[in-house]
């Protein structure tokens, strides 16, 4: 099975206020915090979310074209995880903040 990575932006074109941005949506944050919980990432419909399958597509591409989570297809899934190593170089501690921030 072949995999295929989605286009996302290199690590040196990641800006923070685009990450801010894209983590400030209260849905976002939950796909967020449960990839944080699946470090080798998980196929996007497995996400239990509150909103429709195009707005849970839309709201993965916008992280996704953040530079917050890479995602590549198996097959017919898409499987994505956080880019937490990017993140972490470029913004230290930003996203164990967020992540730790309360609900």
């Amino acid at each position: 099975m072949s995999s295929k990575e989605l286009p996302q932006p290199e690590r040196d074109a990641i800006r923070v206020e685009t990450v801010l941005q894209a983590l400030g949506e209260p849905v976002r944050l939950q796909i967020v915090r449960a990839l944080a919980d699946v470090p080798q990432g998980i196929a996007c419909g497995e996400i239990d979310l509150p909103v429709t399958a195009s707005t849970r597509a839309h709201h993965l591409r916008i992280l996704r074209e953040a530079g917050v989570l890479s995602t590549h297809t198996e097959g017919t899934r898409r499987i994505s995880k956080l880019r937490r190593t990017d993140l972490e170089s470029l913004y230290p501690g930003l996203l164990s903040g967020v992540l730790a921030a309360r609900r």
